[in-house]
């Protein structure tokens, strides 16, 4: 009788990826469809996210960056290699254990801002912790609110709050419940630049100030300029990254890639 099929064993880590990382992919591969439609959204992509960091994913459309921090999140599955976010590898767990780790460890912020619409700011603000049985720390939530200056907005709907209101109740919505990474799509994408902005330095400074990891994908290189680090792909893989970024080099890097 031959020996049983052993099972298959997910890759190590990288020796570049330290315990400081709060999230991150190893040999990721993503492809969607089958023959002539298929697309390799990810190529063996290897990258390690630092935790207290604000780091930013950038590259032309369809170079997969989205798909990478959805892949991050445990939003979308890989088809091989790994992601993981602290010391868990997300392949490990099933829908339950995978649906605890987001409500614990991960927020989010898209450009969408994703608000319930019934609720008033400060119910969806709690709304992860409630879902996930824990009581607001109500000092923290009070210099949260602080912060993104909503004190006086807490009892309106998002219908009576406007864009960049809106998306500051998400970005306190994800700050809140103290997650190890929160991961940001394009967060400014449907504000006008001076929202944009309010909503970049309040990023920055969580980072900064209280320690959050933040990993926000952006077309943007005026966005990018907050982050600490800048990782850039193209093709479904990186081909580049750039630390302490501005603007100006940011977009001649995006020029050189062709992004």
């Amino acid at each position: 009788m031959s020996d049983p099929p052993s099972a298959p064993t997910l890759p190590a880590p990288p020796s570049t990826a330290p315990a400081t990382a709060a999230a991150g992919a190893i040999e990721a591969v993503k492809i969607y469809g089958r023959g002539e439609n298929q697309v390799v959204a990810l190529d063996n992509v290897t990258v390690a996210f630092e935790k207290s960091k604000f780091s930013a994913i950038m590259g032309p459309s369809g170079s997969g960056k989205s798909t990478l921090m959805h892949c991050l999140a445990g939003l979308d599955a890989l088809t091989s290699g790994a992601v993981y976010i602290g010391d868990t590898y997300l392949a490990k767990l099933n829908d339950k254990q995978l649906t605890e780790l987001r409500r614990r460890a991960v927020g989010f912020i898209f450009q969408a801002y994703n608000l319930i619409p019934t609720l008033t700011a400060e119910e969806n603000i709690n709304l992860p912790l409630l879902l996930d049985g824990r009581s607001p720390d109500e000092q923290w939530f009070r210099e949260v609110v602080d912060t993104v200056r909503l004190a006086d907005r807490l009892r309106h709907r998002p219908s009576e709050l406007s864009g960049g209101q809106q998306q500051r109740v998400a970005v306190a919505r994800a700050l809140n419940a103290r997650p190890d990474v929160i991961f940001a799509d394009e967060p400014t994408g449907n504000l006008d630049s001076r929202a944009g902005a309010e909503i970049l330095e309040f990023m920055r400074r969580a980072v900064s100030e209280y320690g959050q990891t933040i990993v926000m994908v952006t077309h943007d290189p005026g966005a990018a300029s907050y982050s600490d680090r800048v990782v850039f792909l193209n093709d479904g893989r990186i081909v580049d990254e750039m630390f302490n970024p501005t603007p100006d080099t940011v977009l001649d890097r995006v020029k050189r890639i062709g992004g």
